[in-house]
């Protein structure tokens, strides 16, 4: 399993998987806990892009040792990709090692690699994330730390269940990450404590843009007889389906979602919202061509969010706060780097969409150190001094506040926190039952080979 389509950073492909399972070398890896720069060996579950993103920047970081000794997935020229990616890459090559019997592939493939691993080790979870549940609950029972992608949760359902696994994880004292590594950005975290300090005075509103064509979730070919498996096939092209990824909304928008309302310093306690499919033609998913979302906070604070995904339209990628006393810039063109600054003025760019120069209060210098490396490092660093760290409730939170906003769009209801937290609907239900390439995946294409997808205003209570 492991995300594809759209990759975690740009230099590196999105990646797939290689062969044969054998659980036979568990015992010629030994396994160490790592202490005051002990080695820390690393499990990849998930080898896309994302997931060889991930273990990249596990093994970038300083400090101790780091190794990949295993990797798993559900597609053999994934795993494949991803393992020669890593291995011919000169800063990496020489801390991969992962022999071909440490290759798993299939729906067990997770356990096989977490297997490998003992206390102070680290498994990579980044499949689609309507996975992690069951694959956070082996970990924990091997008592194995656990870095895993964002988002962590696709509905209420879902975050209910990672809330008590996460509770077990505590007890145990297991160090868990997760990819929100905006939140590791040293000019947001700079600029979050300007903005909690007054120096745009009280906020009044904030808004967010991501808009720009179809990506990762357009495709118009219908699974082919070459495509045995309708589970690999949605499994391939996770951001089409809500049930594996929350889709292209959850996965797209949660990073924005969630920094905006770091710099508020709350979440939202409702969400309305509106969207729709606009000349879908022949492309396949379930996905809406366009997104806006009112989310209210418990102050009736408003927090306004916009998603487009349509070809020939222009492009913008924002993230910003208003003040009583100016405004702030939290991302100006991507995750990363930020471009943080603080104005005088409610003005943050200027007619063509560039950042303005007029008004400046303060801003982060540049180049930022990169929030993926960042994360990584804290996190590998709590392992070693044994340090608390958690960032399971926050990254539930993040993806649960993202799903009230997707979850308002498809239905066309307004949507509370409490509402979705406790609504008995399971995009996923049975993944725990998904145990081969067989299994029945929760959704299926009619005779035209044409996916559900939502009706606002029809099923007002759930999501396909």
């Amino acid at each position: 399993m492991s995300n594809d389509l759209v990759s975690r950073r740009d230099f590196l492909k999105t990646t797939s998987s290689v062969a044969a399972a054998s659980a036979l070398t568990a015992a010629s890896i030994p396994s160490v806990h790592a202490a005051g720069g002990d080695t820390v060996q690393v499990a990849l579950v998930g080898c896309g892009g994302r997931g060889t993103g991930a273990a990249g920047d596990a093994l970038a970081t300083q400090g101790g040792e780091v190794k990949l000794v295993a990797m798993a997935d559900v597609l053999q020229t994934r795993l494949n990709n991803s393992f020669n990616n890593l291995a011919n890459d000169k800063n990496f090559k020489d801390k991969v090692k992962v022999p071909d019997e440490n290759k798993f592939i299939g729906f067990d493939a997770y356990k096989k690699a977490i297997d490998l691993l003992g206390k102070g080790d680290v498994v990579i979870l980044t499949t689609p994330c309507g996975f992690r549940p069951i694959m956070f609950k082996y970990a924990i029972d091997k008592g194995v730390n656990v870095f895993m992608e964002k988002p962590v949760t696709v509905d209420g359902a879902s975050s209910r269940k990672m809330l008590e696994l996460n509770e077990e994880a505590k007890k145990k004292n297991i160090k868990v990450g997760v990819g929100l590594m905006v939140r590791h950005c040293k000019g947001r975290q700079a600029l979050f404590e300007r903005i909690k300090g007054g120096e745009i005075g009280d906020i009044t509103s904030m808004r967010a843009y991501r808009i720009h064509p179809p990506v990762g979730s357009a495709f118009t070919e219908p699974r082919g007889p070459g495509e045995k498996s309708e589970l690999v096939w949605q499994i391939k092209r996770f951001h089409s389906f809500i049930w594996a990824s929350g889709g292209l909304f959850s996965d797209f928008y949660i990073h924005q979602i969630d920094e905006v309302c770091w710099m508020k310093d709350a979440w939202p306690v409702r969400a309305e919202a509106f969207g729709g499919r606009h000349y879908r033609g022949d492309f396949i998913d379930q996905n809406f061509d366009n997104y806006t979302v009112e989310y209210t906070f418990a102050d009736e604070t408003k927090y306004h969010y916009y998603g487009r995904h349509l070809i020939g339209c222009p492009s913008k990628f924002f993230s910003g706060v208003h003040g009583t006393k100016g405004s702030a810039v939290v991302s100006a063109s991507g995750h990363t780097p930020g471009r943080v600054r603080t104005y005088k003025t409610q003005k943050m760019q200027n007619e063509k969409g560039e950042l303005s120069s007029d008004g400046v209060i303060w801003e982060f210098p540049q180049p930022e150190p990169n929030p993926y490396r960042v994360e990584w490092q804290d996190l590998l660093d709590a392992i070693r001094d044994n340090k608390p760290y958690n960032e399971v409730e926050r990254g539930v939170k993040a993806s649960l506040v993202t799903s009230m906003g997707r979850m308002s769009a498809h239905t066309g209801q307004v949507i509370t926190y409490d509402q979705i937290l406790n609504s008995k609907h399971e995009l996923g239900a049975g993944i725990d039952e998904m145990t081969s390439p067989d299994s029945a995946p929760p959704v299926k294409a009619d005779e035209k080979g044409k996916y559900p997808v939502p009706e606002p205003g029809i099923k007002k209570d759930r999501e396909y």
